[in-house]
């Protein structure tokens, strides 16, 4: 008998400022291609500085870029045992990604108060920290920059029932959170992980075709 391996979903994770699990929110299907794209954060000096030729200002700019998709039709064919599907179709799901790049309600009304109560500064509201989680060898602090929905199907009642979802981060760095951050923390352990790894890829000089450099 063959014994498949268990599949694990990628996803988003978000945390409060004191590290605890808020929401999780798993992709039904993980997409068949993840983008990713680095720039390099070099020193600038238009070429009138050699000694500045091989130095680095910082962690590289990550993005991701990932579609996915979101489909009830199984569900809604067991409505005894999915009784949400029938009722709201897909709008949860949705919902929580949408919280991801929208301030609460709660949040909203503190600062209109605020304002009313003639306060000079109002501090731009603040996100719970999110991270991408794409197995255990990558768990990032992320930034939404992106995300588009199309809505593909709907039941009698107009509930999404299939959709496609366009999700594009950026992924913070030391640079952006700090040392201090927790998120900064997760970050440098993604960047070990990574050097890690690394040096799992050691290839010769015999495999170029030559036995020195120089």
């Amino acid at each position: 008998m063959t014994v498949s391996p268990k599949l694990i979903n990628g996803g988003i994770v978000t945390l409060d400022a004191a590290g605890t699990v808020l929401r999780v929110i798993a992709l039904q299907y993980n997409p068949d291609t993840l983008t990713r794209s680095m720039q390099v954060q070099a020193t600038d000096t238009g070429g009138t500085d050699r000694s500045e030729a091989l130095r680095l200002k910082g962690p590289a700019v990550e993005t991701v870029n990932l579609d996915t998709e979101l489909d009830l039709t199984d569900a809604l064919e067991h409505p005894g045992t999915n009784p949400g599907a029938g009722q709201v179709g897909l709008h949860p799901q949705l919902a929580a990604l949408e919280g991801l790049i929208n301030p609460t309600t709660a949040t909203l009304s503190t600062n209109d108060m605020l304002a009313r109560a003639g306060t000079l500064e109002i501090i731009p509201m603040q996100t719970p920290l999110t991270l991408f989680v794409w197995s255990r060898h990558r768990i990032v602090p992320v930034r939404i920059t992106q995300l588009t929905i199309t809505e593909e199907a709907f039941d009698a009642a107009l509930n999404p029932i299939r959709a496609k979802v366009t999700l594009g981060m950026r992924i913070l760095t030391v640079n952006d959170l700090g040392f201090d951050h927790p998120g900064g923390a997760i970050f440098l352990t993604y960047l070990r992980t990574a050097e890690q790894l690394a040096d799992r890829s050691q290839g010769t000089l015999g495999q170029l075709g030559i036995t020195a450099i120089g």
